[in-house]
């Protein structure tokens, strides 16, 4: 949770807003894999990545 902090106050202090985007859309892929790494989607999954 410190992590997301950090990069929020980076984000805001150094006006990088073109970042935001990115870590939103890599944070999405992540919680995407590791919610369909025990279902029977995953092969599916692992085809596209």
């Amino acid at each position: 949770m410190r992590h997301w902090r950090e990069l929020w106050e980076f984000l805001r202090t150094r006006k990088r807003w073109w970042l935001a985007p990115i870590a939103i859309v890599l944070a999405a892929m992540a919680a995407f894999i590791m919610l369909t790494e025990g279902s029977i989607a995953a092969p599916l999954i692992y085809t596209l990545f």
